[in-house]
């Protein structure tokens, strides 16, 4: 018999800004009973294949809204992506928008408003997935970021396991708390105070319904027993799980239940220069040490802005934003970021005019890659022979 209830308690017990060091304790189960202390160890996190294959990947995000968000000009860029060798492309996540949200901060704006405006379309991301996965043939399909607490936690768990197959291993979650209170209200999800503690929840149930069979879990927020949830991802362990976001909370969320760590940066007031990123990948680390984990086993990812322009169009100095620029310029800041362990970038475009945007990540894939691949080959011996040696 299949039993399955979602609590959604209308007193808040709990606050993005108290976001205790760790989710509050649940109970996982598969056949038996799994404490919240061995929860790191029993649940099946992905095993770095990104940065174990090669040093550094890029990837693009797609244009999931305003002018350029149309059915040809995604598949375009994706095309495009896939036939010039990027490593992945990401879509975003809204479902409603509100008329107003004077009420709601956006957090990558210094005005905290939502570039481009409310009233524009929007495509849903777990559908664009599924029709990228046929329309691409080696592209990694991801999302920056899937808003968790917005969808059934086993409902997304199944699409983006179908996603996978349908795509024969090519899916990444990125997974995020949200930032809208009035688009948590309209969807009638869990409480807006609580999306930190209910994400992390939805997550450990998603892992679970990826890696186990017949499928339990019992949560504060969800709870489940004796189902069968499949087909299972073709990625094993499971699909990897990025987390986004920079705060506190975040950061221990990438050690507690995250594969790997994928913040937004360049957009004030979300900087993370080379010296505030190095020092939230060291908290990671704390945690991840804390926890267990190897952090050398959490992925670490950026997505910026980037332009690759000519000389003659080159900013002031002291002027050009990183990541836009030379091709020599945009080879340096990747290699900054490299030093700190970064192993993928995602790009977005600063640009709406589709012609600029595919002759950008033509100019990126033969101007700049080609320099980061050729200085990365003695990067890769040095760390075949240093291995073990980096924290």
């Amino acid at each position: 018999m299949v039993s399955s209830s979602v609590r959604h308690p209308m007193r808040v017990e709990a606050s993005a800004a108290s976001h205790p060091a760790w989710p509050a304790p649940i109970t996982m189960t598969s056949k038996k009973c799994i404490p919240l202390s061995d929860t790191i160890s029993a649940v099946a996190f992905q095993k770095t294949p990104f940065r174990r294959r090669t040093v550094v990947e890029f990837g693009l995000s797609l244009p999931g809204r305003g002018p350029l968000a149309g059915l040809d000009t995604v598949l375009k860029i994706a095309e495009k992506a896939d036939t010039l060798r990027y490593s992945s492309v990401f879509v975003t996540d809204h479902v409603v928008m509100p008329v107003a949200s004077a009420k709601s901060v956006y957090p990558y704006t210094t005005s905290g408003q939502f570039p481009g405006g409310l009233a524009q379309d929007y495509l849903e991301p777990l559908v664009t997935l599924s029709h990228l996965a046929h329309a691409t043939a080696r592209v990694r399909l991801g999302v920056s970021v899937l808003v968790i607490p917005y969808r059934n936690p086993l409902l997304a768990a199944k699409m983006l396991a179908t996603t996978d197959v349908l795509s024969r291993g090519r899916v990444i979650l990125g997974a995020g708390v949200g930032w809208l209170r009035e688009e948590f209200e309209a969807l009638g999800a869990p409480p807006f105070e609580e999306r930190g503690n209910v994400t992390d929840e939805y997550i450990r149930l998603m892992r679970v319904a990826w890696t186990t069979d017949p499928v339990t879990f019992e949560g504060k927020y969800y709870t489940v027993r004796d189902i069968h949830v499949l087909p299972k991802p073709v990625q094993r362990p499971a699909i990897p799980v990025w987390i986004g976001g920079h705060t506190g909370a975040a950061l221990r969320r990438v050690a507690a239940v995250g594969d790997g760590w994928h913040p937004i940066a360049m957009r004030p007031p979300a900087l993370l220069g080379p010296d505030e990123y190095a020092a939230k990948v060291k908290e990671i680390h704390g945690w991840a040490r804390k926890a267990g984990r190897d952090p050398k086993s959490i992925t670490l990812s950026i997505r910026v802005p980037m332009e690759v322009r000519s000389k003659r169009s080159k900013a002031a100095a002291g002027d050009r934003p990183p990541f836009q620029g030379s091709a020599d310029e945009v080879v340096a800041d990747i290699r900054r970021y490299q030093a700190l362990g970064v192993s993928h970038f995602v790009f977005d475009h600063t640009v709406q005019e589709l012609r600029a945007v595919l002759a950008n990540i033509e100019r990126f894939a033969h101007d700049v890659r080609p320099k980061v691949l050729r200085a990365a080959k003695p990067l890769r011996a040095a760390g075949r022979r240093g291995a073990g040696t980096r924290s």
